[in-house]
């Protein structure tokens, strides 16, 4: 596992004041964006603080049920990063809205230099390797594709195969802006032989792909649980991490499984690196030196997620 090592000058930043939180939705969007600051309640929606924080995170969306206790145990092993601004939304969204151009986030700017930035794609990261804003980079969980159904599974789906029924309206994460589609998801349907007959030929966000049987999202880990629970769709592909913390919250879904490969477990790995442009570069690399240790790596199994190998906790160069 990797080990920090104390090297220079902490990067110290200011807080910021206490600014009022700004409502959510009724999906919840609101809350992809939080700052935690040592000894305070966590803050949603600062996104100015993008600007200020100690350390700054932009992180694949799919990730969001692991950042409170992670956070939380990250600054107990660092109480001087006091605040620490994270983002929580599909990384394609964050890659070419907020880093390749400046970003507009309910109606205000936000920063394009994250300390550190995460995708489930490593394209991401080769796109800014060619820009010259990031060189190395690491493999520190990995996670499966599982379909999200109400509680109960009243229409009786079985498996990814039944994707491929008329009687089902169905929920999916864009292709455009988010990889767990665009990359995993669109492979199983196309492996499945049902990737037309699902998605219409469409790439759309926030749309009927298929007038009113597929559904694509703006951003699926809050959207999908919402439009099963509201009735508005039977099924949608998610990570399994999604039904896990939905169920744990109480929520009327659950999750049928779908049988390797199909669920692209072989495949998936989350990617991390830092930023050339980062304002606290000490800070990032003590953050990814932690995701190397066991307790880094138990807390995201214990959200269903599947632990990296050392070797894949090695920064290496991006390819």
């Amino acid at each position: 596992m990797m080990k920090t090592t104390i090297l220079g000058l902490l990067a110290l930043c200011g807080t910021g004041g206490c600014l009022p939180v700004q409502a959510a939705d009724d999906a919840g969007l609101g809350h992809d964006y939080r700052t935690f600051t040592v000894g305070q309640p966590v803050a949603y929606g600062r996104v100015e603080d993008s600007y200020t924080a100690d350390l700054v995170l932009y992180l694949a969306g799919n990730q969001f049920m692991v950042m409170e206790e992670l956070i939380a145990d990250f600054q107990q092993r660092n109480p001087d990063i006091g605040t620490i601004y994270v983002e929580t939304i599909p990384p394609g969204q964050i890659l070419k809205g907020q880093i390749l151009k400046q970003g507009m986030i309910q109606g205000k700017k936000t920063a394009r230099n994250p300390d550190l930035f995460a995708s489930v794609n490593l394209g991401h990261l080769k796109k800014l390797k060619k820009k010259g804003l990031m060189h190395s980079y690491m493999i520190y969980t990995h996670n499966k594709l599982e379909l999200m159904v109400a509680r109960g599974n009243p229409k009786g789906i079985a498996g990814p195969e039944d994707l491929g029924r008329d009687d089902l309206v169905q929920s999916h994460p864009n292709p455009l802006t988010e990889g767990i589609f665009k990359f995993y998801g669109s492979q199983m349907l196309k492996d499945l032989g049902l990737h037309d007959k699902v998605t219409g030929g469409q790439k759309c966000k926030s749309c009927w792909a298929v007038e009113g049987k597929t559904w694509f999202t703006s951003r699926h880990h809050r959207e999908t649980p919402w439009r099963i629970e509201q009735g508005k769709a039977d099924v949608g592909i998610v990570w399994t991490t999604e039904v896990k913390h939905a169920q744990a919250e109480g929520r009327a879904v659950e999750g049928v499984s779908i049988p390797a490969p199909y669920n692209m477990q072989h495949k998936v790995g989350y990617a991390i690196g830092s930023l050339k442009t980062g304002r606290n570069p000490y800070n990032a690399m003590r953050y990814l030196a932690y995701l190397g240790t066991k307790q880094a790596q138990d807390i995201y199994a214990s959200y269903g997620f599947i632990p990296a190998s050392d070797a894949e906790l090695k920064l290496k160069p991006i390819p």
